[in-house]
């Protein structure tokens, strides 16, 4: 997977990263566990909810396809959202047997309510930085997002 298979990589390197990795991840689980407590909702409903920021209607098998879990699952997410008055579900006008998705005001405003959090929280992180730190950070995090990206694609 190597682009250049003459590079040299300490196992202490690879290992170092793997933990750090690992750290970064639970980190984030915890956080999304402290923010579906926050805001009331499982993490896969708070997971479904969040892919509507930006989209005025989505339909369930492109939910499942985000969220990559089956249509089945999906349905009983939307189900639960459309009960709490976070969704509404209503035919495709081209194709009756779509049902198109989108959010209700309540879900509007919940879903702005947790973008302010998400944001605050990751406001809070970069504070902890100096400015030439943070334009490192953000600089290597792009780097690694990209060559995590190229690593997933030669996988698939």
């Amino acid at each position: 997977m190597n682009k250049n298979t003459d590079t040299f990589i300490p196992k202490r390197d690879v290992s170092e990263f793997q933990h750090l990795v690992a750290a970064i991840f639970q980190c984030c689980q915890e956080r999304l566990q402290y923010q579906s407590e926050r805001f009331g909702l499982p993490d896969a409903e708070l997971r479904c909810l969040m892919q509507f920021e930006g989209e005025r209607y989505l339909t369930a098998k492109t939910l499942a396809y985000r969220l990559n879990v089956a249509k089945s699952r999906v349905t009983k997410l939307v189900s639960s959202l459309v009960k709490r008055k976070l969704l509404a579900s209503r035919p495709d006008p081209a194709d009756s047997r779509i049902k198109l998705l989108s959010l209700t005001p309540a879900g509007g405003l919940l879903l702005k309510e947790i973008g302010r959090f998400r944001f605050e929280v990751h406001r809070t992180v970069l504070e902890q930085f100096s400015d030439e730190q943070r334009g490192e950070l953000l600089h290597a995090l792009s780097l690694l997002s990209r060559h995590m990206k190229s690593v997933k694609d030669m996988m698939a």
